[in-house]
């Protein structure tokens, strides 16, 4: 008959390797845990982004302060813009682009990627990706970050102003690019 001492023992022996268990799993738990929480703090800062750029309120709030500007035309002269023509205010959408329409009907972020790229044209570089657009501009290469490029980048070519022709490298499009980057 086993003694009560060693039956404690054993009892003992097995629960402690049961809380070493219990241990690891908590250990592992709590690194998936750190994990998805950077993950979620990424995405919820991504979609304060994008609900920033396509707040219609704030689009409403900056009026018609843009009539009357100029901008430069293809030839090199000034021409009256107004907001009808498509004169672009901060946060709004990219007009289609078409002959004659200025960069500076843009906003200054999707001004700041055509001129980017009209450097590099000019220079007779290849395309660039949105990471290496946010190395240019001084930005962290955080995924929040590049994925707020990679929407403008797309916007400005399903509008016509950059080209996509491999995935994920984007150019000047055909129309901006033959008016060397003037427009």
């Amino acid at each position: 008959m086993p003694s009560v001492v060693g039956l404690l023992e054993q009892r003992e022996l097995v629960a402690r390797r049961r809380v070493d268990e219990l241990r690891e799993e908590a250990d592992r738990i709590q690194a998936e845990l750190t994990l998805a929480e950077r993950d979620w703090k990424e995405w919820a800062i991504a979609r304060s982004r994008v609900g920033e750029v396509l707040d219609p309120a704030e689009e409403a709030e900056q009026g018609h302060d843009q009539v009357g500007r100029t901008a430069p035309s293809a030839g090199g002269r000034a021409e009256q813009t107004s907001s009808a023509a498509g004169a672009a205010k901060p946060r709004s959408q990219v007009p289609v682009w078409r002959e004659g329409l200025a960069w500076s009907v843009l906003s200054v972020d999707y001004q700041r990627i055509l001129e980017a790229l009209g450097d590099r044209h000019r220079l007779h570089q290849g395309p660039l990706t949105c990471q290496e657009l946010a190395v240019m501009f001084g930005l962290d290469t955080v995924p929040a970050k590049v994925e707020a490029l990679r929407s403008k980048a797309k916007r400005l070519v399903a509008r016509g102003w950059l080209a996509e022709r491999q995935p994920g490298r984007f150019t000047l499009g055909q129309g901006p690019a033959g008016q060397g980057g003037a427009s």
